[in-house]
């Protein structure tokens, strides 16, 4: 929840705002709990005391509902200043490039668990590079994707971007662009292989490429102007045709998985 007058986004649930204590305790701007958890924060407390920061128990759970906008606060509130989006800039995709880090697209995924449940997948992955067009199609950080990503926030950068196959178009030959669909000609264990198979297409060896896989909308999918726009489009197959496609969210813990074996 988003209290526009003071510029704040409530963080709650035990693992996320725990999390938040332990790597960024400086963005918290307000913390609120109850008796039974008033042991865990004991340090933030401290570090907010410091710096005069208030921080309150509380004796009813329906304040902390109030100021979270949700039932599911687990007794612990944090208030942080909305967070803002930085827009991907060249040298982002150098730093990429160099480093060979990877990176997800989300092709204006709208659920707020959805997205929160890909960045703590993301996190526990190893991915710290999270790309989202900025528009109201997509959604972006709110109360609800901080508490579904469990801490993952925390670990990784979102950056935003006005034009998805603007950016695909400028990652040619620097990325290996892989899109997802249910009609995808690559099996989703390939994916390990990619960066071989492509060195072998363009007939020589070159220095391994890092990934960026886009992840389509919950309803529609992909875009056809992104899937044009990538190397590889890769498919989950299901062994039982009972449905056609998993939960974008789901679908994004596989394929993250399958991209951790690469060497």
């Amino acid at each position: 929840m988003k209290n526009k007058q003071k510029k704040e986004l409530a963080v709650c649930g035990l693992a996320a705002v725990q999390s938040l204590a332990k790597e960024n305790p400086q963005k918290v701007q307000r913390l609120y709990f109850t008796a039974e958890h008033m042991h865990l924060f004991g340090d933030l407390c401290k570090s907010m005391a410091a710096r005069k920061a208030p921080y309150n128990q509380v004796s009813n759970e329906k304040e902390l509902q109030k100021l979270s906008g949700s039932i599911h606060h687990q007794g612990v509130v944090a208030m942080i200043d909305i967070p803002k989006i930085e827009f991907l800039s060249p040298v982002y995709v150098q730093a990429w490039v160099s480093k060979n880090e990877n990176a997800l697209l989300l092709d204006h995924i709208g659920n707020a668990n959805n997205f929160g449940a890909i960045i703590r997948s993301a996190a526990f992955f190893g991915i710290k590079n999270i790309i989202i067009p900025i528009n109201e199609k997509q959604s972006s950080i709110t109360t609800s994707s901080y508490r579904v990503a469990q801490g993952g926030m925390e670990f990784v950068t979102v950056l935003g971007i006005r034009s998805i196959p603007a950016l695909l178009e400028d990652v040619k030959n620097k990325m290996i662009r892989v899109g997802t669909d249910v009609n995808g000609t690559t099996l989703v264990e390939q994916i390990a292989s990619l960066q071989e198979l492509k060195n072998t297409e363009e007939g020589s060896k070159k220095k391994n490429q890092p990934f960026l896989v886009a992840l389509g909308n919950e309803e529609v999918g992909l875009s056809q102007a992104v899937k044009a726009h990538c190397d590889y489009v890769v498919k989950i197959p299901t062994p039982v045709n009972a449905l056609d496609s998993l939960n974008v969210a789901q679908a994004a813990a596989i394929i993250l998985y399958e991209m951790s074996k690469i060497d």
